[in-house]
């Protein structure tokens, strides 16, 4: 869903306030049914059509540009599994709704309980008009589902900006809108820090630089208190600091149940040639903390191939000010993050300073040069990170120099020892931290620019003791580091805050651990030894 047609929405506020009255069938359906009432069991198959016909009329590329990811109706029904309480008086929000295979989902899986609810009243948010006309569709087949299983059914779908509805109603001196239910799959976008949704959200007493953790805040609000919400979302809010708000409100409002985790990238949305790395999570409003189950599949169709059931300080660390979300589905990964709680120093108890390359090319394009000349000096790129080595001058499509000169004497760094970690890494890539020392014995100069897709390791704005320097490359390049970043970090961004959330091994461990790394680039397996040399085979074991 894109900013420009976020604006163009007619005022819904009133469509969050679901009815007090007991909810009816419709006197009239709204259209004859074309078929034999649906049974729950077979609600599902029937919507999948809806979302079938609705993905042919859509341009794939257009889909993933506005971020929509139609749900599969297996994940649908799997999300609705998680519920622990549907029966009684059920009001559901879908938002970001799709063509409605989540609310049909819902009402099946309810439908098909021992107990089931007496009346759903469900409240669809969908803005794309080809979805929503599928979704008033699907609305009808679950009121046949529901009337099949004697349950009341009122369906709305509502095609309108969830969030400036949600702003609007929680704007409210006495906000209405209470749902006991919130079922999403949330649309996947940046959002820019001035446009008007960002502003809206404000108002709202959300910060959230993306669509989904916009829709899952607003969600939050949204629920009663004692309500349940199940969502799959990007793993990527679980650390870094662009969602530590977004996760400040959601583990101050809700209480985590549940936290699945897809262990390959496309398989939640497969049709979609999604690449993102998806957690399914489930929270009740208001609810004690307590203990969570963390488990993992390979995807949707398949069973969960780890599952713990683990304390919530396990997941939320008390002592961590980022609210970092560590998610660890089975005994290998415990053992690697107990060996990371074992290890006593940070960046700054080793004196040790991380910042991003000060040099945004960008801004500085008419100083740049393909080569180095006699005013010039070396800019490191990623690109010049080689097998743990910076090397350079190297040929390709970056430039290698930048003009030394009064308007970018801010932009330069003493010539040192450093180690240098990328920020970005592609989905293919087989590590997420890749580090490199740069050595001013292979680069000499007297002076370097570092540009911006780079974090630096420093001290004090200079460079790094060399033993310390090549004992934090090896030990950032080691399996151990790689394992236990994957707990807590479901993107390929690796930001500074991320590196000074990591915990180290003492000042002398990282020592001897340069000295047994030296100058050269080691291959995965002399890296992993010497950290298991370094720090002893226990502490090591998990990796």
């Amino acid at each position: 869903m894109s900013e420009a047609r976020q604006r163009q929405h007619a005022p819904a506020a009133a469509l969050l306030s679901p009815p007090a009255a007991p909810l009816s069938p419709p006197a009239a359906p709204l259209s004859p049914p074309a078929a034999p009432l649906p049974a729950p069991a077979a609600l599902l198959q029937a919507v999948d059509l809806h979302r079938a016909r609705a993905s042919r009329r859509t341009d794939p590329a257009r889909r993933s540009e506005l971020g929509q990811f139609l749900t599969p109706p297996r994940l649908a029904a799997f999300m609705a599994s998680l519920f622990h309480e549907l029966g009684g008086s059920v009001r559901v929000l879908d938002a970001g709704a799709g063509v409605g295979t989540l609310t049909a989902a819902l009402v099946a899986e309810a439908c098909s309980r021992p107990d089931p609810p007496t009346d759903i009243l469900a409240v669809g948010y969908e803005l794309d008009p080809a979805f929503a006309s599928s979704l008033s569709n699907v609305m009808r087949a679950c009121r046949d589902a529901c009337r099949a299983a004697g349950v009341a059914f009122r369906g709305r779908a509502v095609r309108a900006d969830f969030i400036a509805a949600a702003v609007e109603e929680l704007s409210r001196p006495t906000p209405r809108a209470r749902f006991s239910h919130a079922i999403l799959n949330p649309p996947y976008r940046k959002l820019g820090a001035r446009s008007a949704t960002r502003s809206a959200l404000r108002r709202a007493g959300v910060e959230a630089n993306n669509l989904y953790a916009a829709f899952l805040a607003l969600a939050v609000r949204v629920l009663e208190p004692g309500g349940e919400l199940v969502a799959i979302t990007p793993r990527s809010f679980c650390n870094g600091p662009y969602f530590r708000a977004f996760r400040e409100l959601f583990l101050r409002e809700m209480s985590l149940r549940r936290v699945h985790v897809f262990e390959s990238r496309s398989a939640a949305f497969a049709d979609d040639d999604v690449l993102q790395e998806n957690v399914i999570l489930c929270g009740v409003k208001g609810a004690p903390p307590g203990a969570v189950l963390v488990s993992s599949s390979r995807g949707p169709d398949d069973e969960p191939t780890a599952a713990r059931l683990v304390p919530y300080a396990e997941v939320v660390r008390p002592d961590d000010p980022e609210r970092f979300l560590r998610v660890v589905p089975d005994g290998a990964g415990k053992d690697v993050a107990d060996t990371f709680a074992r290890l006593p120093a940070r960046l700054e108890d080793l004196g040790v300073s991380i910042s991003t390359g000060k040099v945004v090319d960008f801004r500085a394009r008419r100083h740049l040069r393909p080569e180095p000349a006699e005013d010039t000096a070396p800019l490191i790129y990623p690109a010049h990170l080689d097998a743990g080595v910076v090397r350079w001058p190297k040929p390709g499509k970056k430039p290698n120099a930048l003009v030394d000169c009064a308007a970018t004497a801010h932009l330069w760094m003493p010539s040192g020892t450093y180690v240098v970690v990328k920020r970005f890494s592609s989905k293919e890539e087989r590590r997420r931290i890749t580090a490199a020392l740069f050595d001013p014995a292979v680069v000499p100069c007297a002076r370097v620019g570092f540009e911006n897709h780079l974090n630096v390791l420093h001290r004090r704005g200079a460079g790094l003791p060399p033993l310390l320097a090549r004992g934090l490359r090896a030990f950032l390049s080691s399996t151990l580091v790689d394992t236990y970043f994957r707990q807590w970090s479901g993107h390929t961004q690796v930001n500074a805050a991320d590196l000074r959330n990591l915990t180290y091994p003492p000042l002398e461990a990282i020592e001897r651990l340069g000295a047994r790394a030296g100058d050269g680039a080691l291959g995965q397996r002399e890296i992993d030894s010497a950290v298991e040399e370094a720090l002893g085979a226990g502490a090591a074991r998990g990796a």
